[in-house]
């Protein structure tokens, strides 16, 4: 910020401030925005624009002001903008790309402009940005790596902590970090920007994922009582149509009015928001089509629209209401339990299989459903134990009914 000039707070934008100035093309009076915020427990201070100037895409028509630079700032605190790390990965890629070098950071960058509909590609850009970005490995050409590096990576990012809760990260982020680079690298190598990087070999963590999430009887009805007492709706039928379909959240996030059929009472997931990149149609129940029915339209396309009729981006802040309101354990996820919870509800009843079960989740093999699979033998166990029960019975006095006959 100029030395000697009075600074001014934004009245109503924290960490937002005006600096009095003259507009370098008019020589009209303006103001000049800065904005201060702390990211990864260091202090920023930032120019962003002057009144008399409009702001870049996509609020291009608008001047700069300190409800626009506000935006900016709860952006950068939360990643959402490029740091200026990121800004120097960009040109360094464009230099890489014009002296004709794949390097890792040149790849990724590559990889995201050609998977610009991919719906994990936020978690992508995230997890790069944090992990492999400030490594030596981004700057290196695939054929310069050597396994070493790729365990140094995986050290370092064990190593390090949640920047908000101070922990240790998992071992499936781990795991998270070191299947995007082999991701990328594999993709480069398939379309001949690189040689197959056979040389390298990845040392996975191995993970405990196996674990799911359910209710018990007493938690769903609470869960249910709290979705008929919220006040949003149609916000609420997102959260019933995810436990009546067990979709992912970006695919649902995604559905259009008219991927759906309520006549036949199905719906087309399309490839670009779905994990597996391949569309696909599954069945809606008798409930899944009412929730449906009783949604307000609108005129966006999107069942579920956000800002100005866009796909919204999600339903966190109701998911985690939801959540406290029916008690559940602060670890359950608000949108993937519920995905778990129809997928155990399924697997338990005795009247769904595994394979049915793999087709409803779009699990791309039968190894993710697995995790239900003892679930389904216990359905199985109760259903063999009437035969005990039918036995008993028959050797003493009493009359049992099989198939409606006494």
């Amino acid at each position: 910020m100029p030395v000697g000039r009075k600074r001014i707070k934004a009245e109503g934008y924290n960490g937002v401030f005006l600096v009095d100035s003259v507009s370098p093309a008019s020589g009209e009076p303006d103001q000049i925005i800065y904005i201060r915020y702390k990211l990864d427990g260091k202090l920023y201070e930032e120019k962003v624009g002057r009144t008399s100037e409009k702001a870049p895409k996509p609020d291009h028509k608008k001047f700069w002001s300190p409800s626009l630079a506000s935006l900016v700032r709860a952006n950068r605190m939360q990643r959402k903008a490029a740091t200026n790390a990121q800004l120097r990965a960009e040109k360094l890629a464009a230099k890489e790309a014009k002296e004709g070098r794949w390097t890792v950071g040149r790849i990724f960058k590559e990889y995201q402009d050609a998977h610009p509909d991919q719906a994990s590609m936020k978690a992508w850009v995230s997890i790069f940005n944090t992990h492999i970005l400030p490594s030596a490995v981004s700057g290196k050409t695939p054929d310069e790596l050597v396994t070493l590096d790729i365990e140094r990576l995986r050290r370092d990012v064990a190593k390090s902590k949640h920047k908000r809760t101070g922990k240790p990260l998992s071992d499936q982020t781990v795991k998270h970090v070191l299947s995007l680079l082999k991701r990328i690298l594999r993709w480069a190598a398939d379309a001949n920007h690189i040689q197959s990087p056979v040389h390298l070999k990845f040392k996975m963590p191995s993970v405990d994922n196996e674990s799911t999430e359910s209710m018990t009887p007493e938690q769903a009805s609470a869960y249910f009582q709290a979705l008929d007492r919220e006040a949003d709706q149609d916000a609420a039928a997102y959260f019933r149509f995810m436990l009546l379909t067990g979709i992912r959240k970006s695919a649902l996030l995604a559905l259009r009015w008219e991927d759906v059929d309520l006549d036949r009472a199905f719906l087309v997931l399309r490839g670009q928001a779905a994990k597996s990149g391949k569309t696909q149609s599954i069945p809606l129940s008798p409930g899944a089509v009412e929730v449906l029915k009783g949604i307000t339209r609108t005129d966006s396309p999107f069942i579920w629209p956000g800002k100005d009729g866009a796909q919204r981006a999600d339903f966190q802040r109701t998911g985690r209401r939801l959540r406290d309101k029916a008690g559940l354990p602060k670890n359950f996820r608000p949108c993937h339990g519920l995905r778990h919870c129809f997928a155990s509800w399924l697997a338990s009843s005795g009247q769904v299989d595994l394979y049915t079960l793999q087709r409803l989740l779009t699990h791309g093999s039968s190894a993710m459903t697995q995790r239900y699979a003892h679930l389904a033998d216990d359905a199985l166990k109760r259903a063999v134990a009437v035969a005990d029960s039918i036995m008993d019975s028959g050797q003493g006095e009493n009359v049992v009914e099989i198939n409606g006959k006494r």
